[in-house]
């Protein structure tokens, strides 16, 4: 049997088959459609302005990797006038972390990008190996998460950036989407499926690959030959995503176009107004004025149970009042740097609050 021409360019012989469209092509048109998908994504949605200083959130890891070299490759073919920066969070995980970072650096210079690499350690006093010492596997990944998610946004307020970039790709949104209906976590699913996020007091973050599936993403990184560590988390594999990641899968494995299709599904849900009118409020932190739906946000009170010595306390709400039973925090306790915007992002946020 000869071998297949590219379905779409009719000219170079096919290599592979998109796991998205099932189409067998060739490799110069598998990356002109991937590239063009995103750019697609990008000017659809109306994520940049010219202008923008945009930091990628860079972990060494595929997506990452992937997301800097089409950032840099669609800001100079559609003249985007973004001017990009390279920020990594480095969570203290010895023999995979540090690892990657040196990844980070070679991409540095490959992409001629800056790069900021912001510690758990400087920000919190704890890495993640410590914390998992107290904590074990079963919770880290509720602290890692939810530490990370202000490390960066404090990474960006550094560099003074309008606009924060993830490598979040479509899988990652669809478990997502399934994660939040198995908890009936109902102010999460009104928002995961979002593309672009921000808050009053938040910097504007979005998921350029929220269509991109990460069976091509691989493949793209595979084919352009790019630099990216491969290396799993060593503290991930009793996370509660694994569980959604194994079911999407096998759903995936029966009908390709589940991860797009619950991606949609998950676009379509809205919160019933009265459901609505029962979520906290966001406010600021009495600590560190970094956002939160409580008086203490949810890094500063992840923090205090690690310091009080008593970190699995502070995991829920209801373990969260059994601490508080205890009394009131020490006056010496350890607390995280106050949060500030970035200075031309607080004039615009101060006139929303009035306004508002």
């Amino acid at each position: 049997m000869p071998p297949r021409t590219c379905a779409l360019c009719s000219d170079a012989r096919a290599i592979l088959k998109r796991p998205k469209t099932g189409q067998q092509i060739c490799k110069e048109c598998f990356f002109y459609v991937f590239e063009t998908e995103v750019h697609n994504t990008i000017t659809e949605a109306q994520l940049f302005k010219r202008g923008d200083r945009v930091a990628i959130g860079a972990s060494g890891g595929k997506d990452s990797t992937v997301l800097a070299h089409v950032m840099k490759t669609l800001n100079d073919r559609y003249d985007y006038g973004l001017e990009l920066f390279l920020l990594s969070i480095d969570e203290g995980i010895t023999g995979y972390r540090d690892d990657s970072l040196e990844t980070v650096k070679r991409n540095q210079q490959q992409y001629a990008m800056p790069l900021k690499i912001l510690s758990y350690d400087e920000l919190y006093g704890w890495t993640m190996d410590a914390i998992v010492s107290q904590v074990g596997k079963k919770n880290n990944c509720t602290f890692c998460g939810v530490f990370r998610r202000q490390a960066l946004d404090r990474g960006a307020a550094i560099l003074n950036v309008d606009h924060i970039v993830t490598g979040h790709n479509a899988d990652d949104i669809a478990e997502t989407v399934l994660m939040n209906i198995m908890r009936g976590d109902i102010a999460r699913l009104g928002r995961c499926t979002s593309i672009c996020t921000q808050g009053e007091d938040t910097i504007k973050r979005s998921k350029p690959f929220k269509y991109a599936y990460e069976k091509e993403i691989v493949m793209y990184a595979y084919f352009k030959k790019l630099d990216y560590f491969s290396t799993e988390c060593i503290y991930s594999p009793d996370a509660y995503r694994g569980h959604a990641r194994v079911f999407l899968k096998d759903l995936e494995a029966a009908r390709p176009s589940a991860i797009i299709d619950i991606i949609h599904s998950g676009e379509a849900f809205e919160v019933k107004e009265d459901v609505k009118a029962t979520q906290k409020i966001q406010q600021t932190c009495k600590r560190c004025g970094y956002m939160s739906s409580n008086e203490l946000c949810k890094a500063c009170t992840l923090l205090e149970g690690l310091e009080r010595g008593l970190p699995n306390a502070v995991v829920t709400d209801r373990s969260r009042k059994r601490l508080d039973a205890q009394g009131p925090a020490p006056e010496n306790l350890r607390q995280i740097p106050l949060f500030k915007l970035p200075v031309k992002l607080q004039p615009k946020m101060a006139s929303a609050k009035t306004t508002s």
